[in-house]
């Protein structure tokens, strides 16, 4: 039962080492019978199939999602789109299920493990390929964005275009996203002023992909069921398709950083040239990553310096130091020359672009890190969110986590994960508060409410390793317990699902014995388990479309689906379902930086209350109760004359 799922896989090393780095997933690294293994045992070629196994399930249901034909105006047509959506992630899903279901009753071990690991990786292709189906559903008729031609996506189109007129970076926000942008408008659209149809293509893709990218990049840590177990509900959770760019970033960077820290740690156990080739490739890495998005990089850099210094081998040797030390000089230097347009543009513009924009999170309690609400939150105010939980305010599922959580820090501290992810929520945590803490004086945000999604992230990531922490342990224990006295040796049947050619896992094989818990048990567990993740999926992703359904309540987030309506074709027709008779022209601007006030914005505030959230008079562009009630009548009468006029023309 220990092999449900070892804490790491891909070192060297004998499998279940005392720092949890072994690899049970490949068995010892050397093996004379390593050649005569079937290509399925392969590593490579078997972590190359996970990889388009799940691409494929995300970007297959996306295509898929096309031929849902629904007016996404209408309520009554979203439904009917998010239950054909539903159709259809089960057709795809529920045959998959049954084959791992049945593998774990009749099929063999080996066959079993494989299928395991290709159904997880499905999973979690066809996780956010639903919500990225549900974003076709609510664009549908429509070729441009979610968010139209406002807010960010304005920005990022604006940016598109300034880099198609060749003139450079915008500011310091981080170039990679609006380039491609550019560049695939000028192979899709014939180049500037059509940069919004490709920022629709490209919402609708980074979606798709961002379960597969985030389960790719903690099987470089866990077993398929554990990296599952965190992937999903990650990508699910934290998934913003308006910018879906910005939180994969965060979702790969910790598993990333786990696996950078734990080969630093064992450099007196690698060669030169593969310290050499691992710190190259992940400074390559990290550095696509921070032109990706880098504000992570900020909330990460804390608690990821302590750890490298907690992590170094200073003890071991001045030959291992030296290795070390190398290996973090050459991720260092790729990582910096790949990021280097962004590090001088912060470095020559950074003080000059403080953040000064306020919302909802802004003002609500700052202690309070397990929910998000952005700008578009509805009738919510800091009095009524976060709603107050059971116990001082936090709610049974707060209280469960936290509970996940100490287990990972009592049981797990020796995965070097645990360490990195306590590491990055303490520095996140600290930084969250100390920005907090010096706005009302600085007159900035500097983005601080973002660092909920990594402070949760990390929570997330404790509390599943936690539950590995007590499977394994648990597990050990009572083989190590209630083994009968005089048992006879464990058979190669027996060995542990996770091993490989038979070999038994080490609380049996090291005694000799046979194991107590039968290890087909131990896979018709793990295989009920992950039908109760898909189940998770399906709804959570189902939630998630939901919220962006097209809506003209400009505090919610179907607004940005609804804009995305209002905006002429290319032919200057409006679109299929757009609920305006003249809609608004395609707007070819370049981006420019814009005043920099001396102020923090309070978005969502009404004039009357700023004086009291704010502390100052709002400016006069701020509209006031009396305004709103002003426009909602406005709006009421017309809603009215239309109603009687539609009434009165069949009489005429």
């Amino acid at each position: 039962m220990t092999h449900l799922a070892p804490e790491v896989v891909g070192t060297s090393g004998t499998a279940h080492s005392r720092t949890g780095t072994g690899t049970p997933d490949a068995g010892p690294v050397s093996s004379p019978s390593a050649a005569r293994r079937p290509w399925t045992s392969r590593r490579r070629v078997l972590a190359v199939a996970e990889g388009v196994v799940s691409l494929t399930a995300a970007l297959g249901y996306v295509l898929l999602s096309r031929r849902i034909d629904v007016n996404p105006i209408v309520r009554l047509g979203q439904v009917s789109g998010l239950a054909t959506l539903q159709t259809y992630a089960a057709l795809i899903g529920l045959p998959l299920l049954a084959l791992l279901l049945y593998t774990a009753h009749r099929g063999a071990a080996r066959r079993h493990q494989l299928v395991k690991r290709m159904v997880c990786a499905a999973l979690a292709g066809l996780a956010t390929g639903v919500i990225a189906g549900g974003i076709v559903v609510a664009l549908h008729g429509t070729p441009h964005p979610l968010g139209g031609q406002e807010g960010d996506p304005g920005v990022l189109i604006d940016m598109a275009n300034s880099f198609l007129h060749h003139e450079g970076m915008s500011g310091i926000y981080p170039p990679a996203f609006p380039a491609l942008m550019a560049l695939w408008a000028k192979i899709r659209y014939n180049g500037r002023g059509e940069t919004g149809f490709a920022l629709h293509d490209l919402q609708i893709f980074f979606t798709a992909v961002a379960g597969p990218m985030a389960y790719l990049a903690w099987r470089i840590l866990l077993r398929p069921f554990w990296a599952l177990l965190i992937a999903v509900p990650a990508a699910v959770l934290f998934l913003d398709p308006i910018r879906p760019y910005s939180h994969i970033v965060m979702i790969v960077l910790l598993p990333l950083l786990g696996y950078w820290l734990r080969e630093m740690r064992l450099a007196g156990r690698r060669g030169t040239r593969h310290l050499l080739v691992r710190g190259l490739v992940l400074g390559v890495t990290f550095g696509a990553l921070f032109l990706w998005y880098s504000g992570w990089y900020i909330w990460a850099a804390p608690g990821a310096l302590v750890a490298a210094l907690f992590f170094f081998p200073w003890r071991q040797g001045a030959a291992t130091v030296k290795k070390a030390g190398l290996y973090i000089g050459v991720t260092l230097l790729s990582a910096g020359v790949v990021g280097a347009p962004l590090l001088y543009q912060m470095a020559r513009l950074g003080a000059d672009n403080p953040d000064r924009y306020a919302f909802l999170a802004v003002y609500a309690d700052p202690g309070y890190v397990l929910g998000w609400v952005s700008d578009r939150s509805g009738t919510l105010t800091y009095q009524t969110w976060p709603v107050a939980g059971e116990m001082a305010g936090q709610s049974g599922f707060a209280l469960l986590l936290l509970f996940g959580v100490g287990l990972g820090l009592g049981l797990g501290m020796r995965n070097i994960m645990v360490r990195t992810a306590a590491a990055v929520l303490a520095g996140a945590w600290l930084a969250r508060f100390w920005f907090a803490g010096h706005m009302a004086q600085d007159k900035a945000v500097q983005l601080y409410p973002r660092t909920t999604w990594i402070i949760m992230y990390c929570l997330m990531i404790l509390a599943v390793l936690g539950m590995m922490a007590v499977v394994n342990r648990g597990s050990g224990w009572i083989e190590r317990t209630l083994r009968p006295r005089g048992a006879a040796p464990a058979s190669a049947s027996d060995a542990a699902p996770g091993s490989v050619s038979g070999s038994a896992s080490p609380a049996a094989s090291g005694a000799g014995l046979a194991r107590v818990v039968p290890p087909r048990v131990v896979r018709q567990l793990a295989a009920g388990m992950v039908c109760v993740v898909a189940l998770f999926a399906a709804m959570g992703a189902s939630w998630s479309v939901n919220r962006y359904m097209p809506s003209s309540d400009v505090d919610t987030m179907g607004i940005d689906a609804y804009r995305a309506h209002e905006i002429k074709q290319r032919d200057g027709s409006c679109p299929r379902f757009s609920p305006r008779a003249k809609c608004w022209d395609i707007e070819k601007d370049d981006w420019k930086p814009g005043p920099i006030q001396n102020f923090i914005w309070c978005a969502g505030i009404v004039a009357d209350d700023w004086p009291a959230v704010c502390g100052m008079e709002a400016p006069k562009r701020v509209r006031s109760r009396a305004d709103i009630e002003r426009d909602a009548e406005a709006d009421r009468l017309a809603r009215k004359e239309a109603a009687q006029k539609e009434k009165d023309a069949p009489k005429r």
